[in-house]
């Protein structure tokens, strides 16, 4: 089927050649327009004879019919141009412009492994046949193909293969795949096609040769293994020739002689087939086999029950292999690996390390590191190795040079790759250095190494990090020293470190030393003196190493003269440091005793205002509390005391008199009017015993905060999300003196399993409010104790999102960055009351689809918004710092952080009632004038001006009048 196909795509793209032309360009275009698509009905035939029947035409338009339908217009489109309208003009259409954005933007990147992929699919669809060949070629040259894309590509061959010339192309199309992974499905494939050209000359050889290195590449392979002796096995049978029983006889007992699953089978099988009775040497290998399948069926079933990429079942499964020891048992178990763990850098190190070390193949250890490089490019780590092992095996000096430019055009995602890669290149020019020679081209060619270098991490790289990766100039100091030791050059190695110290490097007393110990072992001892001086006036570090450096030299080799300048020099400079040293320790001890003297002020303020509400609460009975909202801003803290108004003569009559008075009005009778809101406010109070928290059951306990405040009953809400992590012994809401629930409770469990299980419930949404789990821990034991869930490290597989629109949800955002890669978390940031902050971080499945979505969705609009992304690297904390230390009881010094007027809560307001505020007003002034407010602090975190009991006095009264004034109003 697909050769008829391929058969009426060629007939087609050849009829309009012999026929009459086209009349006009628009004919000829829809004429081209339809043969490329009779030679996507092709590809697709091909696809479907590939895949089977379970691949479904119809969700591509693809049906028989169309292709039948098609294939008649094709030889008719230049006879009756204009006949048919085709519907797929405007889809391809489409196609043509995402092709040639896809074409400009591998132009730009062409490590983006998407972009090729998304490109041969289209050019696949479209039948552009040369297009698409050139395509994966320039694919596979950059990077490994899947096992999927090489049977995709091996199949849209194979359908157009006419000719043993296409055959021969097939065939190296196979050893190029056979050679990116081991894959039982690929080995097969090459072995079935090969049987079909077993009547061309050699044809036998070739399909023998294919099935025994089928056999050496993946014949021990304990699952798929048994698929390739069993074809091998068919192919000799079909062969009746007296001389091939011998060859099926040799292939049994191969096979029974390998530990492989469903070995039963194949022995039983053996017993039928054969004539005579087995061997008994036979038999002992076969129950060896079955004794050693034992020991590793524990690895495949685990590898059989986990899910892809299962890297640490493999990773047991390697161990164990390297214990035993065998070669090809390991090869083998290291690329079943890599076939689903190929952007694993680490898995690929470990490969090619063993590889190094113990095999030492040439033509293996340069193919696993060619495509360890091809397949995380990113990992400059490999890059080194691969250089190393091109040159221990004697790969010509181009060679290592053009890999080493790859290397360059990785895409490393430090600036420190690229001074790595760059070091490990220029130890390789050096070792190709025959110094014994004052001058020669490979002493020129690592000069200008060293030049080009320098000149690339300083344009190159610091463009793009805005850092050239190597602050301590490593490089420049590696080709001092060469130009030192090695050219006896300490001219040039002078000016080589003077350059170093002019970029940053002079205040460091290592860096001195390091020179001073080059002068002193290929100079002379002006110039050591001469860096002595120099570093004694600019080493900021550890001068007195520098100074007692200097002196030993001096006493040892310097005359008198040169002593006396050393000790002037020294004891100036000490004396200097000293100076320093003493005028920061008075400014740090001025600091720390203005931080005291500002504790006295805040601890005599607290005190102040401690006695302030105790007459307020006695001062409380004269207060009318009408007013719901002011009496809770008075302080959740405060024990209320019964409101009691004051009556004054001529006032409004009790309720029950204005319910019954003949003067009443109808309309007023029922209603409350003082004493409702006094029974309002007293409503929620409850009785809460205070139950003392006993510390030696936190491993058993988690602390639950940032709940909702509504909450009436939060043992009631809470109960049933955590009795599903275990059974709950208790949970202990926490309650002010009010009543009112402060927003966060202890949930004790019987076991410490099930806390453990209960911190997985942290950020659940309770009543739309993220709820935050936690470990319980004594601060005042464990001041230092912090909980946070997320690395605050550089990931580099983590991407960090800003600037996303508040209302855009996570299923938008998935179906954003899933077009880039395999998205395995994302995590939208919130404040502590759900609401979105507009940021979020994505964890994809490698750093490669990182580095690409990087790439593709920075300055990306999303619903009018745009966006910035960057590679997971949050900065470090930096804490203010702490005007106090207080002394926790039983701990540490704990530093004691600035608050606003009520300490550190929800909505850091003052306590004073909005009733007695005066918007716009000036700040009132205390008796003895505002109390200073604490260094550092910003105006909302400053302390309330503090008011006399007379300002109090006068406030509540102006209060109350007017509040008499109105009810007298009203009832008249």
């Amino acid at each position: 089927m697909a050769t008829a196909a391929a058969a009426s795509a060629s007939e087609a793209e050849a009829e309009p050649k012999a026929g009459p032309k086209a009349e006009g360009e628009e004919d000829e275009a829809k004429a081209a327009r339809t043969r490329r698509k009779v030679l996507s009905r092709a590809v697709a035939a091909a696809t479907y004879k590939t895949i089977g029947p379970e691949w479904d035409q119809q969700e591509e338009g693809v049906s028989e019919s169309d292709g039948d339908e098609e294939y008649a217009m094709a030889s008719s489109a230049e006879s009756s141009p204009g006949e048919y309208e085709w519907e797929y003009d405007e889809e391809e259409e489409k196609n043509q412009l995402e092709i040639e954005r896809l074409e400009e933007q591998l132009s730009i990147n062409v490590y983006d492994y998407n972009c090729h992929v998304d490109l041969i699919r289209l050019l696949r669809l479209e039948g552009e046949l040369t297009k698409v060949r050139m395509a994966r070629q320039k694919m596979s040259e950059i990077f490994p193909l899947t096992e999927e894309l090489w049977l995709e590509w091996l199949h849209d061959e194979i359908s157009m293969a006419l000719d043993g010339l296409d055959r021969e192309h097939v065939y190296d199309l196979f050893e190029k795949a056979v050679k990116d992974y081991i894959c039982p499905n690929i080995w097969l494939e090459y072995g079935q096609y090969s049987v079909g050209g077993i009547g061309q000359k050699g044809g036998l050889e070739k399909v023998r040769s294919v099935f025994e290195r089928a056999l050496s590449s993946v014949g021990l392979h304990m699952t798929k293994g048994l698929a390739i002796w069993e074809a091998y096995r068919e192919f000799e049978s079909a062969i009746v020739e007296a001389a091939r029983l011998e060859k099926v006889h040799s292939l049994f007992r191969r096979q029974l002689a390998i530990p492989l699953y469903d070995m039963e089978a194949t022995f039983a099988e053996y017993e039928e087939w054969s004539e005579d009775p087995i061997p008994e040497s036979v038999i002992q290998n076969y129950n060896k086999a079955l004794q050693q399948l034992e020991k590793y069926k524990p690895y495949e079933e685990a590898l059989l029950q986990a899910e892809a990429p299962r890297l640490a079942e493999y990773q047991a499964y390697i161990d164990f292999e390297m214990k035993i020891g065998d070669p090809a048992r390991i090869q083998l178990i290291f690329e079943r690996a890599l076939v689903e763990n190929c952007l694993v850098p680490d898995l690929w190190i470990r490969y090619s390390q063993y590889l190094d070390r113990q095999l030492k193949v040439k033509d293996l250890v340069l193919s696993v590191h060619s495509r360890a490089v091809r397949n995380c490019p990113w990992t400059v780590a490999l890059w080194s190795r691969y250089l190393l092992a091109m040159e221990r095996h004697g790969v010509d000096h181009r060679g290592i040079s053009v890999t080493f430019e790859k290397a360059l055009s990785a895409g490393f995602i430090q600036a420190t790759d690229y001074v790595e890669i760059w070091q490990a290149y220029l130890d390789y020019l050096r070792r190709r250095v025959d110094f014994k020679q004052d001058s020669s081209k490979e002493l020129e060619e690592l000069r200008s190494a060293f030049a080009r270098a320098l000149e690339y991490l300083k344009q190159e790289v610091e463009e793009r990090f805005n850092e050239s990766g190597d602050p301590s100039c490593l490089i420049m100091q590696n080709w001092a020293r060469i130009e030192a030791r090695l050219c006896n050059n300490m001219q040039k190695a002078r000016e080589l470190w003077d350059s170093i110290m002019t970029k940053g490097n002079a205040k460091y007393a290592n860096m001195w030393l390091e020179y001073y110990n080059l002068e002193r072992a290929h100079g002379d001892t002006q110039h050591c003196r001469k860096a002595l001086h120099r570093a004694v006036q600019c080493t900021s570090d550890y001068p007195e190493h520098v100074c007692e450096v200097l002196l030993t030299m001096e006493r040892t080799e310097g005359t008198l003269e040169d002593w006396d300048i050393a000790v002037q020099k020294t004891e100036t400079r000490l004396a200097r440091v000293n100076e320093q040293r003493i005028k920061a320790a008075e400014k740090e001890a001025a600091l720390a005793q203005q931080e005291e003297e500002k504790a006295e002020q805040r601890k005599r303020a607290r005190a102040e205002k401690k006695a302030l509400k105790k007459k307020k609460k006695t001062r409380g009975a004269e207060k009318n509390t009408v007013d719901e909202d002011d009496e809770k801003e008075w302080g959740d803290e405060e024990e209320e005391q019964p409101s009691k108004r004051r009556r004054l003569e001529n006032s409004v009559p009790p309720t029950g008199e204005a319910e019954r008075g003949p003067d009443a009005d109808p309309g007023l009778v029922g209603v409350e009017l003082p004493s409702k809101p006094k029974e309002r406010v007293a409503a929620p109070r409850r009785d809460v015993p205070k139950v003392l928290h006993d510390s030696s059951k936190d491993g058993i306990t988690v602390f639950v905060s940032n709940l909702p405040y509504s909450l009436e009953e939060p043992a009631t809400v809470l109960r049933p999300l955590f009795e599903a992590c275990g059974d709950v012994v208790e949970i202990r809401p926490i309650f002010s003196n009010r009543g009112d629930f402060r927003g966060y409770c202890y949930v004790e469990f019987k076991e410490e399993a099930a806390a453990q299980r209960a911190l997985e419930l942290d950020r659940k949404s309770v009543e739309g409010r993220p709820m935050f789990v936690s470990p319980c821990v004594d601060k005042s034991k464990n001041p230092d104790f912090k909980v946070f869930r997320y690395s605050t490290a550089l990931e580099k597989h983590k991407l960090f999102i800003s600037g996303l629109p508040f209302s855009c949800t996570r299923e938008e955002l998935e179906e954003i960055c899933k077009a880039h890669g395999t998205v395995k978390d994302i995590r939208l940031v919130t404040n502590r009351a759900g609401k979105p902050k507009g940021l979020a971080y994505v964890e994809y499945e490698n750093e490669s689809q990182a580095s690409q979505a990087v790439l593709k969705m920075d300055g990306m609009t999303v619903k009018e918004n745009i966006i910035k992304v960057a590679i997971s690297n949050p900065p470090q904390r930096k804490f203010p710092e702490k005007p106090e230390a207080r002394k926790a009881p039983g701990g540490p010094l704990v530093p004691r952080q600035i608050y606003g007027a009520r300490g550190k809560g929800r909505t850091q307001l003052s306590l004073l009632p909005r009733a007695l505020q005066r918007p716009g007003a000036p700040a009132a002034q205390a008796e003895n004038g505002p109390a200073p407010p604490p260094a550092g602090a910003t105006p909302a975190a400053t302390e309330a001006p503090k008011m006399s009991n007379a300002d109090f006095a006068k406030l509540l009264l102006r209060k109350n009048s007017t509040r008499h004034l109105l009810w007298t109003i009203f009832f008249v």
